[in-house]
C-alpha cells in the first residue's frame, strides 16, 4: 500500500563529475528533482512511495522513470509528453559543497502537468501527500498542484511541504514569496531551510517556526540549518538537533532526503503531529539530519541516499 505520495518536477541534474575542472567542465547527468529525491528517501527508508509528474518521451525521461522505478517508488503517476523535453539543471559547486543551479526549462515537461493528468487515486492511498514550490512557477502545474492539494486536504491527508527557493525561476522575488507563503498555508507539515526561513519572513528559525505556527496553521515544521542540523517545532515540543560532522562534497539533494527520512519515521508512530513527545520528535529528526547529512559525501540527489544501515550505524555513534 502506498503511503507517501510526491508531486512535482522531475529532472535530470548536470553536476561536475571526477576530473571536472573550470577550464574542462565534465559533468555527469544524474536522476534528481526535489519531489523525486524526497519520494526515493522515504521509500529507502520503509515508507511506500509514489509520484505524480511529467517528464519528456526522451532518453532523460526513460532513466528517470527506470532508476526511480528500481529503488521501489511507484511511477505510474509520472505521464511521458512527446511535445516538450525532460527538465534539466546544470549545477555549480562551491569548495563546501554548496550548489546552485542553471534551469533548461523554457518550458520544461515538468512545467506541463495538467490538473485532469493528476493520478488522484494514488492521494486515495496514500496518509501523506508532499510538494514543494517549483511546481507553482508555471501554468498547467500550478492549478494541477492547487487541484491535488484540494483533494488531499478534503480527504484529511497529512499534507507535506518544502517551499524550495530558486528565485532564477521566478519572474520577481515577490512572486516567488507570494507562492511560497500560500504553500505554507495549506501544509501540516513544513520543511524549510534557515535561508528561505530569512527569505519569507526575514528573522532566525525559532522565530519563523512560532509563525508558521500561529500565523499560517502549521502543526510541524523542520528548519535545517545546514552543518549546525535541524531546529524541529510542533505542539508544545521544540529543540535542536546536530548532524554528524562530514566533509560535504555535494549538498544536492540534502534538504529533500532530509525530509523524506523524517516522514519516514514519523509514519512508524501513527499519532498526529501535536501529539508526539519532544523524544519522539528528537529521534524523528535525529535519524533525518543524520541521513541528510551522510548524503552530502557524495554526488548528485537521489543517488547520495544512504543506506538505512550506515545511517543507524552513524547514529549509535
Amino acid at each position: 500500500m502506498i503511503q507517501v505520495v510526491a508531486l512535482g518536477e522531475l529532472l535530470i541534474d548536470f553536476a561536475p563529475a571526477p576530473g571536472s575542472t573550470e577550464a574542462e567542465p565534465r559533468l555527469k547527468a544524474m536522476v534528481g528533482g526535489a519531489p523525486g529525491n524526497f519520494a526515493a528517501a522515504a521509500q529507502a527508508y520503509g515508507a511506500h512511495s509514489a509520484l505524480i509528474g511529467k517528464v519528456g518521451d526522451d532518453a532523460f525521461g526513460d532513466l528517470i522513470i527506470r532508476q526511480l522505478s528500481a529503488r521501489g517508488v511507484e511511477m505510474k503517476g509520472v505521464i511521458r509528453d512527446g511535445s516538450v523535453f525532460t527538465t534539466l539543471a546544470f549545477v555549480t559547486l562551491s569548495p563546501d559543497g554548496d550548489r546552485t543551479f542553471s534551469f533548461a526549462r523554457k518550458p520544461g515537461a515538468d512545467t506541463r502537468l495538467g490538473a485532469e493528468e493528476c493520478r488522484l487515486d494514488l492521494i486515495d492511498e496514500a496518509e501523506v501527500f508532499h510538494f514543494g514550490t517549483l511546481s507553482l512557477t508555471h501554468e498547467p502545474a500550478r492549478t494541477a498542484t492547487h487541484h491535488a492539494i484540494r483533494y488531499a486536504r478534503e480527504r484529511g491527508k497529512l499534507i507535506s511541504c518544502d517551499p524550495n527557493l530558486r528565485l532564477s525561476l521566478w519572474d520577481r522575488p515577490e512572486d516567488a514569496k507570494a507562492q511560497m507563503l500560500w504553500a505554507v498555508e495549506q501544509a501540516d507539515l513544513v520543511k524549510i531551510s534557515d535561508d528561505e526561513m530569512r527569505f519569507l519572513f526575514d528573522c532566525g528559525e525559532a522565530e519563523g517556526a512560532r509563525i508558521l505556527m500561529e500565523q499560517y496553521g502549521v502543526r510541524l515544521v523542520f528548519v535545517t540549518l545546514g552543518a549546525r542540523g535541524c531546529y524541529f517545532a510542533a505542539g508544545h515540543c521544540s529543540g535542536y538537533v546536530s548532524g554528524p560532522k562530514v566533509h560535504p562534497v555535494d549538498t544536492t539533494g540534502a534538504g529533500d532526503i532530509f525530509g523524506g527520512a523524517a516522514v519516514s519515521r514519523l509514519l512508524r508512530l501513527h499519532r498526529q503531529p501535536e501529539e508526539l513527545t519532544e523524544e519522539e520528535l528528537r529521534e524523528a529528526t535525529a535519524f533525518a539530519c543524520t541521513a541528510a547529512s551522510l548524503s552530502t559525501r557524495q554526488n548528485g540527489g537521489i543517488a547520495s541516499i544512504p543506506h538505512e544501515e550506515d545511517v543507524l550505524r552513524a547514529l549509535a555513534h
